[in-house]
């Protein structure tokens, strides 16, 4: 069976979780905060979301125990808020995938 990594990036919540075989190996998560009586902007959360994913992505594999190279298939979240897949491009996370 692959092993499939997911981006979910499209709220307030990132999170990242890697399964294989059915089993979800890991699934860590952060949430960008904003201060009471205040919604969250796009642009901001997307700032959160950039400063956070690599440390995010580090924590899913590491919890995954699995590296980089292991990984069959890359899933993210394609909505109309933030499209995480621009946030993958931005913060240039083939190099952690293919160097």
């Amino acid at each position: 069976m692959p092993t499939v990594i997911g981006f979910e990036g499209s709220a307030n919540k990132l999170g990242i979780g890697i399964i294989r075989d059915g089993e979800v190996l890991s699934n860590p998560r952060v949430t960008y905060v904003t201060p009471p009586g205040e919604g969250f902007q796009p642009r901001d959360t997307a700032r959160h979301h950039q400063a956070h994913v690599l440390e995010v992505l580090q924590k899913a594999l590491d919890e995954a125990n699995i590296s980089p190279r292991e990984i069959d298939c890359i899933a993210y979240t394609k909505g109309i808020c933030l499209k995480f897949k621009n946030q993958l491009a931005n913060c240039r996370m083939d190099n952690l995938f293919y160097n």
